[in-house]
């Protein structure tokens, strides 16, 4: 029977972010779309999970440098509303357990003023 052994050193864990879908950015909202490879975005924390294989993580997700963030572990697209109008910034970093950066994407665009429709 063959042993099962831990696997080698995992591969580097980094971020894939997607630009703002142009359709919702129209509405008003910011649709980023993400994943992680090397990593699984699951909500667990801690230092007994830094153990776990293959890697797991979650994101942080800073708007417009702003002093604060929050965490997000859903893996779903990231959807952001009520930005004004011009533009923004989104800064997403790829978490471990322990809120320790592994990577890191910012993202820019703007939010068209819906007042003044376009040709007016």
């Amino acid at each position: 029977m063959p042993s099962i052994s831990a696997p080698a050193k995992q591969d580097p864990a980094h971020l894939i972010v997607a630009a703002p879908l142009a359709e919702a950015l129209a509405r008003g909202l910011a649709v980023i779309q993400y994943r992680a490879d090397n990593l699984r975005i699951v909500p667990i924390y801690g230092p007994a999970a830094l153990g776990v294989t293959p890697r797991i993580g979650h994101i942080h997700v800073t708007v417009d440098d702003a002093r604060w963030h929050w965490v997000d572990a859903s893996g779903e697209p990231l959807i952001i509303q009520g930005l004004t109008p011009g533009p923004h910034r989104v800064l997403i970093d790829l978490a471990d357990p322990m809120h320790r950066v592994i990577d890191s994407k910012t993202v820019s665009f703007e939010i068209p003023d819906r007042s003044h429709p376009a040709g007016n």
